[in-house]
């Protein structure tokens, strides 16, 4: 691990409340898909009780050669600083950390159960994979409110139109079925066994707000999943 003082080059919305920011990446920095790094506010206009610092998970593949944070944009004073930070200002930079990336026996299929902003990693690992043509089976289901509210999605449409072993499945907990022809409602036994033939054999990933992530390994269990093949991480700050 390394500290370092970075620039933001450019920053973007991507979904309602959410936004992208890229940062200048240091020579020679490397990390790995699912990793994240520590961002400190420089003597920030604003501070609360949370502190300068927060921790934010690379959306970008190491291959993509771009450091690419995201983000909810939230009513704290190191968010309403982040948000109005202007181009060029500068970060201090504390990377990479973690441990939550991609296994390396292909031959195991990975299922990533994602809620919001906790597609951060999980679009690096899709990404990283995809470039480096693994043969991991890999299945996505991502829920969000409605498609204006899931970040990255048209990303991840691209990388399954590119990669023959990765389904997406993106599903929407509050969109009419008139206007969403995908899955309705809140991610199920029920939906997990429409996507993924034995419950029994993958890795799962599990990231989004700590209550879906807690719910969604009560699910796994009961529905047969093996406890050891589960790994979480839980975003706060929503």
């Amino acid at each position: 691990m390394a500290t370092y003082t970075i620039k933001l080059l450019k920053k973007e919305m991507v979904a309602n409340d959410t936004m992208a920011f890229h940062w200048e990446k240091p020579d020679g920095f490397e990390f790995r898909a699912g990793q994240f790094g520590d961002f400190t506010l420089i003597d920030p206009s604003e501070t609360d009780e949370e502190g300068n610092t927060r921790a934010f998970s690379f959306v970008f593949a190491p291959s993509e050669d771009e450091l690419v944070t995201a983000t909810r944009l939230r009513d704290s004073a190191y968010k309403r600083v982040l948000k109005d930070l202007p181009v060029g200002s500068e970060v201090k930079f504390d990377a990479p950390h973690g441990n939550f990336t991609l296994h390396k026996t292909e031959s195991t299929p990975a299922v990533f159960l994602i809620g919001g902003i906790g597609i951060t990693p999980i679009r690096s690992m899709i990404a990283e994979a995809t470039f480096q043509k693994t043969s991991h089976d890999m299945t996505l289901l991502f829920s969000n409110k409605t498609p204006e509210d899931a970040p990255f999605q048209s990303d991840l449409e691209d990388l399954a139109e590119k990669n023959p072993n990765f389904n997406f499945v993106p599903v929407m907990t509050r969109t009419d079925s008139g206007e969403w022809s995908g899955e309705i409602g809140h991610i199920d036994a029920d939906m997990l066994k429409r996507h993924v033939s034995d419950i029994s054999k993958p890795n799962y990933y599990l990231a989004g707000p700590a209550d879906m992530v807690q719910a969604m390994q009560k699910m796994l269990i009961e529905a047969g999943a093996n406890e050891d093949n589960i790994r979480a991480e839980e975003f706060s700050g929503y």
